[in-house]
């Protein structure tokens, strides 16, 4: 039984904790937390304000970093120097040159790292990864990726509206949608990009293209009260993969298909029900596990998303 120690009782981690605590082989032991408030909920586990306390108090396996992003490196420098592993919500840093300083702490060490980038293990994103690997539907043509919502008001100590803190939409957000398409597609070859920026607001449109196709993109944190969404629509050479709250691909013989999420569902295409936060944790144990480095995430890439963020 892996003993789990989860460092960060805010917004994400109520999407960590439920998933370490749906899994038999694990006992999520330990939380911390700065506001102790963040931890009455969880009676049963060992609570702590202070994370060096926390490492020096728990014998831990695994920690799990759900902390803002400014904090991420250090802390999990930190755990993997007393040879625990780390899985860390994104991003991996503001700084490109944490990378090394991270998975060369990881190897010295002989633990696992990685960085909890949820849409590699989102199954309608899996989806359409698979489509784009296999040529399904023909070469791929364009695509649209977009990511919208309001600013975020309630975070501790308003670390996210600090640039320097967060890196403001491009880390937190936009993020999500650049980190699919260097893993699914590869480096771009080439970014232009149009940026609205204000103190309250700031809003991205980026097109990406790639050797025989293009991806616009956009992400915003908008001051209006503009509830939060999420979708992607890809053109291939035989249909269109669309998804906008439920995942169809229309194809160029006039069908609609529905890539049904819950089996027994009939007229579609059936995907795993899944969560993908579950996912992400399920894959990082089971590496922890085996021994192995959880190579679905890869430095590389990591580098390469850093450094076009900072580009934007």
């Amino acid at each position: 039984m892996l003993k789990v120690g989860i460092v960060g009782v805010g917004g994400i981690s109520g999407a960590h904790i439920p998933a370490w605590e749906a899994m038999d082989d694990v006992e999520l032991v330990a939380m911390c937390d700065i506001r102790p408030e963040q931890m009455e909920k969880y009676p049963d586990k060992h609570h702590y304000i202070d994370y060096d306390e926390m490492l020096e108090n728990e014998q831990l396996d695994i920690v799990d970093i759900c902390l803002p992003t400014y904090l991420h490196a250090e802390a999990a420098i930190k755990a993997m120097n007393r040879g625990i592993h780390v899985i860390s919500e994104k991003p991996v840093s503001l700084n490109r040159e944490d990378v090394a300083r991270i998975y060369g702490t990881a190897k010295a060490n002989n633990v696992r790292f990685m960085v909890a980038q949820v849409l590699r293990f989102w199954p309608e994103y899996s989806f359409l990864k698979e489509a784009y690997d296999t040529g399904r539907y023909g070469k791929l043509l364009s695509g649209s990726m977009t990511r919208l919502g309001h600013y975020p008001q309630w975070s501790w100590d308003g670390w996210m509206m600090d640039e320097s803190r967060s890196g403001m939409v491009p880390f937190d957000l936009h993020i999500h949608d650049l980190d699919f398409m260097v893993y699914a597609f590869g480096k771009p070859s080439k970014v232009t990009t149009h940026r609205s920026r204000r103190p309250e607001q700031d809003y991205l449109n980026i097109v990406y293209d790639f050797d025989d196709f293009f991806i616009t993109s956009e992400a915003s944190w908008f001051a209006a009260c503009y509830p939060f969404q999420a979708r992607f629509r890809f053109q291939f050479e035989k249909a269109l993969v669309v998804w906008e709250k439920e995942l169809k691909v229309y194809d160029c013989e006039g069908n609609v298909l529905s890539v049904a999420t819950e089996e027994g569902e009939t007229g579609g295409i059936n995907l795993p029900k899944s969560n993908a936060y579950a996912n992400e944790i399920r894959y990082f144990t089971d590496c922890v596990k085996a021994g192995v480095d959880p190579d679905k995430v890869k430095p590389e890439e990591l580098e390469t998303v850093i450094d076009i963020l900072k580009s934007l």
